[in-house]
């Protein structure tokens, strides 16, 4: 087994806005090792939000390859990309994307539903995962019973509950205000360190990228540093 969970060769990705060419991503070249920490940062229009798109296969590049534990995505028919997201990958996203009629441990169920597992082995792997996450008391709730804190945590539970290869954050840290913030990142820490999930996040926000092992720096579809970033 290769201790690159991604690998991403000259990935470029081009939209057109009003018959106009948009480069998002300009011949992109790194590679994302097992049990890594890292931050994609960079400001707006700077390509992660796309970059961490490509990588979890919402988004398919135009040019150049893109490699996610041993399989390339490039190949790989809509259906395969599906079954692959659902198999190997985590999202975390901005909005949280919970769904509103269903309770929390219902949300973090649903992907392992999806998957098949029997009910029996669902709830009991989803009430431990929120167990883990502090939140086993709030099961019952729904959504919109919950702060945004909370949710998140919920988002997380669902994304991490069927043990993923990759678990991808884009701007985790949007909605909370720094002392969630702070909670968030400590819980990502614990399931870096604990778990060795290997987590990628796109974000501007300078306290994530201090818990970040390692930062990528995007400006305008390309990378221009990379290097681990001073706590902050």
């Amino acid at each position: 087994m290769s201790d690159r969970v991604v690998e991403c060769r000259g990935v470029t990705r081009v939209y057109q806005e009003e018959s106009v060419p948009v480069h998002a991503l300009r011949g992109v070249d790194f590679d994302i090792r097992r049990g890594e920490f890292v931050s994609l940062s960079g400001p707006s229009g700077s390509g992660k939000s796309t970059l961490l798109n490509v990588i979890g296969g919402l988004d398919r590049p135009s040019e150049g390859e893109v490699i996610v534990d041993g399989v390339t995505l490039n190949s790989l028919s809509a259906s395969a990309l599906a079954d692959l997201r659902l198999h190997k990958l985590g999202f975390v996203f901005q909005a949280y994307n919970l769904i509103p009629v269903l309770s929390a441990l219902e949300n973090v169920e649903f992907i392992m539903q999806l998957q098949g597992v029997p009910g029996t082995e669902r709830r009991r792997r989803a009430m431990e995962v929120l167990d883990a996450l502090g939140i086993a008391e709030l099961y019952d709730r729904r959504p919109g019973e919950l702060s945004g804190g909370q949710q998140q945590r919920v988002a997380i539970a669902r994304a991490i509950v069927t043990n993923p290869v990759l678990l991808l954050a884009d701007e985790p840290s949007a909605n909370l205000d720094s002392a969630a913030t702070e909670e968030l990142l400590k819980l990502l820490q614990r399931l870096n360190e604990e778990r060795g999930v290997t987590i990628v996040t796109a974000t501007h926000d300078a306290q994530v990228m201090g818990y970040s092992r390692r930062r990528v720096k995007l400006r305008d579809g390309a990378i221009v540093d990379e290097g681990v970033p001073e706590p902050a």
